[in-house]
């Protein structure tokens, strides 16, 4: 007599795909992803949202535990749809409130696909082809970035915050060699832009070098690093004894895509290496995980412009080579394809000049007995992560085969074109004025005055001015209450989803300054959406009290 668990196992073997092929099961399968999809598809409405918002309620959800018995795939698609009532939909041209950018199918595809054979990226035994596709993309970008592919290696990890911690962990090993065995057993420093991401502070923290020993450097009116204080910061901890454990070289950034002198930065270190006889070449690293996607127009022809870009559009494109073209003279680069590179998260890689760093990490065989007896492609030997996912790689190679430099080009080309429109727009009142006017990114910056204030001066004044400490609070404050109820409005389908940051910079006196952000990566947003971010900014600004 068969056991009781026979009968419930085959019901719950129809919830996994076939490891043979069953027309039958496939059909039930594939129609399974179709219906969810439908689920989705029923969401969708003219606001850039999923269904309607719904307030989480998280006393309800710790007090979640395991069911008794087993469902339906149908019962759990429901469920499980629903928790993307209130999701914004990134793709939608009336949501610009992030670096979120919409997945392409193809990217969704090469999820689906590792997903569904769930390939581990510790061994090309527990990988096959999907280890070959991380090693081509590697290629790929040391070609588009000017690395020697022959030379050089990239390895796909956690994210954006995640290449970083690599590029320092390795600079880490060059200064204090050992470390991986013996420790921090000297002072070592970290620096980076005051306009870099925050990542650097956890970085320096969970690596042991202690969040003091991040060393913040002042940035000038365009977000770029001030060299003549790094020199001047590098040399202090170099004469006090103290060890460079990297330089972060931040190449666009989030709030305003600053893009730092990468050229200046490592002609810098090479001079005071030289200078001072360090037994060591301090790392540089670049965090271009926004601006690598750029390097695409390395060899475009800005004079001819094939693609008929507005000339404006050209010249912000040419801003930002001028800088990302200098990209190869990093030591190791972060790249994040689930932002410029349009595909889901998470599909961040750290690319290295010299793969021979990656020596500096790896660990005894002795200490994995049970992994690496045969192959070529072992990276678990030296990755912080033992599992590592193949589907943002597979992702990432969706894309890049997908668009090509052409198609990368097309899209980022529109994405600036929107951006400068937006802009233009903007600059057009006299009482709405643009703080990164001169970017050459997609993310657009601004304040909103009241009336009878002169744009044409306030900014300088509440930057450069203790005088107007108050005054810029006041105008704080008024930008906060904008930012509200442009956000309430897109909520109610009636704008478009912009965000806030609260300190787009600090002021010469130390204050931060408060702007309302539109970061474009949509294909869909076209000039109808440039005009309804200005028309609701006028609105707000008709229905808003100067004084809260």
């Amino acid at each position: 007599m068969p056991s009781p668990y026979r009968d419930l196992l085959d019901k719950i073997r129809l919830a996994f795909p076939r490891p043979v092929s069953d027309k039958v099961h496939d059909s039930y399968f594939v129609h399974s992803i179709l219906r969810a999809l439908d689920r989705v598809d029923d969401l969708k409405t003219e606001v850039p949202l999923l269904g309607k918002p719904v307030e989480p309620d998280y006393d309800a959800a710790r007090k979640a535990s395991l069911r008794t018995k087993a469902v339906s795939i149908e019962e759990v698609t429901a469920e499980l749809v629903g928790y993307l009532q209130g999701m914004p939909i990134h793709g939608h041209p009336r949501f610009q409130e992030n670096v979120i950018p919409p997945p392409s199918i193809a990217s969704l595809i090469g999820i689906l696909l590792s997903a569904l054979y769930n390939p581990n990226l510790c061994w090309d035994a527990h990988s096959r082809l999907i280890a070959l596709a991380e090693v081509e993309i590697a290629s790929i970008a040391a070609r588009l970035v000017g690395y020697d592919p022959a030379q050089s290696a990239g390895l796909f990890t956690f994210g954006g915050t995640g290449t970083t911690l690599y590029g320092v962990k390795i600079g880490l090993e060059k200064a204090c060699p050992k470390t991986m065995s013996e420790g921090i057993r000297e002072p070592v420093y970290l620096f980076a832009s005051e306009a870099a991401h925050y990542c650097k502070y956890n970085i320096a923290s969970w690596l042991g070098l202690g969040a003091n020993r991040f060393v913040s450097i002042p940035c000038d009116q365009a977000n770029e690093i001030d060299l003549t204080f790094l020199e001047h910061r590098l040399r202090e901890v170099i004469e006090q004894g103290g060890k460079i454990a990297a330089i972060i070289a931040t190449m666009g950034s989030t709030d305003a895509f600053g893009l730092d002198n990468l050229e200046g930065i490592v002609a810098l270190r090479d001079r005071l290496a030289a200078e001072y006889k360090l037994p060591y070449r301090p790392h540089v690293h670049a965090d271009a995980v926004i601006g690598w996607a750029w390097s695409v127009f390395n060899d475009y022809n800005i004079d001819a412009n094939p693609l008929g870009f507005r000339r404006r559009t050209v010249r912000a494109i040419a801003g930002a080579c001028r800088r990302l073209r200098h990209l190869h003279l990093a030591d190791s680069i972060g790249i994040d394809y689930h932002k410029t590179g349009f595909v889901p998260y998470v599909s961040s890689q750290i690319l290295l000049k010299n793969r021979e760093d990656l020596d500096l990490l790896s660990r005894d065989p002795e200490q994995m007995p049970y992994l690496y007896h045969f192959g070529a492609y072992k990276p678990g030997m030296f990755t912080l992560e033992t599992s590592r996912s193949g589907t943002g790689i597979m992702a990432a190679l969706a894309n890049l085969r997908l668009l090509g430099q052409e198609g990368l080009q097309v899209m980022l080309g529109h994405l600036v074109e929107m951006a400068q429109l937006l802009r233009e727009y903007l600059e057009g009142y006299a009482t709405t004025t643009v703080l990164n006017r001169d970017n050459v990114g997609t993310v657009t910056i601004f304040r909103v005055y009241p009336p009878n204030v002169d744009t044409f001066t306030i900014k300088q004044q509440e930057f450069g001015d203790p005088a107007y400490r108050d005054l810029l609070h006041k105008h704080n404050e008024y930008n906060r209450r904008i930012s509200a109820y442009l956000h309430d409005e897109a909520m109610a389908g009636r704008g478009v989803l912009l965000s806030l940051t609260d300190c787009y910079r600090l002021t010469s006196y130390g204050e931060p300054i408060v702007g309302l952000k539109s970061f474009i990566l949509s294909p869909f947003v076209d000039e109808e959406h440039i005009q309804t971010v200005v028309d609701k900014v006028r609105e707000a600004q008709a229905k808003v009290p100067v004084d809260g």
